[in-house]
């Protein structure tokens, strides 16, 4: 309604209680006259000016920084198998010493001094296959986790959970063991997610961290029952899945405050 117009003037000498009332009952007036009654109130001081509206900002898509450390642990894997198929060794079904020269977790060696293999054999695969089920594995839960636990406390689950998956690859076959992948460290991550589903340790709600504990019991479940192959080091995947269940909880104490029910 512009200033000095004949409803203006009309309306500039009516009552606050009229215009109150024209303004609560806005079904019963004509849209002009409720608007002119609000703009009187407005010019009077008796109602706050409406504020601006400004759009709301838009949505926008999580880069590619949020699983940074998951995307740099799968090239990892990824070039080591590569720089291993350069140097001669077979791509699909590599031979045991061959493992053994690129740092298996090789009993005879591991006991015998040289403990750096508990970690570089979770870097090694035996063949293409293993490879790409173990990456595939990664990226997953590695998308699902490392948005809700942060970089560095990934990093750290990944290779304490690998750690702990060789350490008990190495107790189980007491007759000795030749092993690598990035198995026992993957569960690690299941084992984590695990814990945090079943916690308060993050911001989400009850049924959020349902679905994500069921979800990843499940996912469990099936990698050992598909998995019957003797070949199969399940002693480093239980291993591993036992460590990142329990380091869970302490590494991720900080966010328990901030956690919402």
């Amino acid at each position: 309604m512009e200033p000095g117009s004949s409803l203006a003037e009309a309306f500039a000498r009516k009552t606050d209680a009229e215009l109150l009332y024209l303004t609560q009952h806005p079904r019963s007036f004509a849209p002009a006259l409720v608007q002119a009654a609000w703009a009187e109130l407005q010019r009077r001081g008796q109602v706050p000016a409406p504020e601006p509206t400004s759009p709301p900002p838009p949505a926008t898509i999580p880069g590619i920084g949020v699983v940074a450390v998951t995307l740099v642990l799968a090239c990892l894997n990824l070039l080591v198998y590569l720089l291993m198929v350069a140097s001669g060794v077979d791509a699909v079904e590599p031979a045991g010493r061959d493992l053994v020269l690129w740092g298996s977790n090789f009993t005879p060696l591991t006991l015998g001094g040289q403990w750096w293999r508990l970690l570089t054999a979770c870097a090694l695969h035996g063949g293409l296959w293993h490879l790409l089920l173990n990456t595939y594995a990664l990226l997953f839960i590695g998308a699902l986790l490392e948005p809700l636990v942060g970089r560095w406390r990934l990093l750290v689950l990944y290779w304490l959970s690998g750690l702990g998956g060789s350490l008990a690859s190495l107790w189980w076959h007491s007759t000795g063991v030749n092993g690598v992948g990035a198995s026992g460290a993957i569960f690690g991550l299941y084992g984590a997610m695990l814990t945090l589903a079943a916690t308060h340790a993050t911001r989400l709600s009850r049924s959020a961290r349902a679905a994500l504990f069921v979800h990843t019991l499940y996912l469990v479940g099936t990698n050992f029952a598909s998995n019957l192959n003797p070949n199969v080091d399940h002693a480093a995947h239980l291993g591993g899945l036992l460590v990142g269940a329990l380091l869970a909880w302490p590494l991720l104490q900080p966010r328990t405050a901030k956690a919402h029910p």
